[in-house]
């Protein structure tokens, strides 16, 4: 969320003439005059003139067809997009007056569980929530009461502090919780070609005041996954030593609706029993609009009771887990239609174009000699690659810059502890993302190389941290 200061300044009211020709005149009322940016108008417009105003300020924001920053969904078929506007009005917190909507909630949890592999999935515990970040604080939120209970609930009134363990890779939504419900973060950091969690390092950070260990599937910061099983297994020795039973809950954001059609042999779900819970975002490859995420847990005894909540002041009397209270239903109904309408093998299908599209163009990025991979796409359909050994002319940044003058926006980065020396780009292929737009990416890149190539040395600016879409 941006933190926007309040207007002011020498354009806050200004007013200016519409043109007739263009937009709306009425030379009697101000609603021939463009309303202030910085405080509300006077009085209204017509509903025309006010979407024209707004349409026209949106066209300066970027594609998002050509963002390959984004993990977020950027196209859905026309028919759920007309379910989304039916469902606008619906608030998924009222479950007793939109009892059908709850049920499709409650539907797409057991669909979950089973793709996870629950050992029960019928009566599956978790809930849909705006995403993986809400998903993940309340998956801290249920480590942290656990820890707590098992403990005599001594923090925070004066004992031990609570820990959380996890790579540096993490997405920030975990330092947040952290910061946030005063748990201190324990991360491991990378090392040489290990961008990811050690399982032997995450062990030894663990104590009796562990709330649990956080294990990625599929990082964000070059797509690949993190070892759930070993890290599982090392904790498992580590309990036969010392007697600590660790949790693990699985943040797999993109990886827990990739790898269940793709990877199957992979054990990293409910089939470990050390799991404990497990989040995914509906909105990134659950191929559903943002604004839908999932959690959810082995069992009851994995959340425990005392953190749902029941209210009956909106009718009925209905459980809820969240940190937000209203919020629009329309995602949920979203994410139950593309459930019916892909099932296993459609789901199957789209997954493997995506990344069947990623790994061939991380190939050819590979073979124009500029540039170095980290991953190739076969695991997320994501891959971070770098430039190559000798290049000094120009550097990834530069890259970015010039990628956005053509439309794409491609991040570059700098890695975290204890690899800051190394920057990046990453490529996010998600569904839409063609083999033809693939190859018009690809030419683009190509068409750029030249010109960088003649530079004397990378352009210097203020910072070297990721960049942002501009015109």
């Amino acid at each position: 969320m941006a933190l926007h200061k309040g207007g002011g300044g020498r354009h806050a009211a200004r007013r200016y003439a519409v043109n007739p020709f263009y937009g709306e005149a009425d030379p009697v009322s101000s609603m021939a005059l463009e309303p202030p940016q910085h405080r509300l108008p006077d009085g209204p417009m017509t509903p025309s003139a006010a979407y024209q105003f707004v349409h026209d300020e949106l066209m300066l924001d970027g594609n998002a067809r050509l963002n390959l920053a984004t993990f977020v969904t950027t196209w859905m078929e026309p028919q759920a997009g007309v379910l989304l506007a039916e469902c606008r009005d619906k608030n998924m917190i009222d479950k007793d007056e939109y009892p059908r909507t709850a049920e499709l909630e409650r539907r797409c949890v057991a669909m979950l569980a089973d793709l996870w592999h629950a050992p029960d999935p019928a009566s599956a515990v978790g809930c849909s929530t705006t995403g993986s970040s809400e998903a993940c604080m309340l998956a801290g939120l249920a480590l942290k009461r656990r820890w707590a209970l098992a403990h005599g609930d001594r923090y925070p009134g004066g004992g031990a502090r609570p820990n959380l363990v996890m790579g540096s890779n993490v997405q920030v939504c975990w330092d947040k919780f952290c910061n946030f419900w005063e748990v201190e973060a324990r991360q491991v950091p990378m090392e040489g070609d290990r961008f990811h969690i050690d399982p032997d390092a995450a062990a030894a950070l663990c104590d009796e005041n562990t709330i649990g260990v956080v294990a990625v599937l599929g990082s964000t910061f070059d797509g690949s996954y993190e070892p759930v099983a070993e890290i599982c297994a090392a904790l498992d020795a580590l309990r036969e030593r010392t007697g600590l039973d660790v949790p693990v809950h699985v943040d797999g954001a993109s990886g827990a609706m990739i790898a269940p059609f793709l990877d199957e042999d992979l054990e990293w779900d409910f089939r470990l029993p050390r799991v404990a819970s497990i989040n995914t975002s509906g909105h990134k490859y659950g191929l559903v609009y943002p604004g839908v995420g999932w959690a959810l847990w082995r069992d009851k005894a994995a959340l425990p009771d005392e953190l749902v909540f029941r209210v009956n002041y909106l009718g009925g009397d209905m459980p809820t887990f969240a940190l937000n209270f209203s919020r629009p239903g329309a995602q949920v109904a979203a994410q139950y239609y593309t459930f019916l309408r892909l099932g296993c093998e459609g789901y199957r299908a789209v997954q493997r174009n995506s990344r069947t599209v990623a790994s061939g163009l991380a190939r050819r990025i590979g073979e124009l000699g500029d540039f170095r991979l980290l991953t190739r796409g076969d695991q997320l359909p994501v891959f971070a690659f770098t430039t190559a050994d000798g290049i000094t002319n120009f550097d990834v940044f530069d890259v970015s810059r010039r990628l956005r003058e053509r439309g794409w926006l491609v991040p570059a980065y700098a890695f975290p502890p204890n690899r800051e020396d190394l920057s990046v780009l990453r490529v996010v292929c998600r569904n839409g993302f063609s083999q033809d737009l693939a190859d018009v990416f690809l030419d683009d890149l190509g068409a750029l190389l030249p010109e960088l190539r003649r530079q004397s040395a990378p352009l210097d600016r203020p910072e070297r941290v990721a960049t942002a879409f501009h015109h």
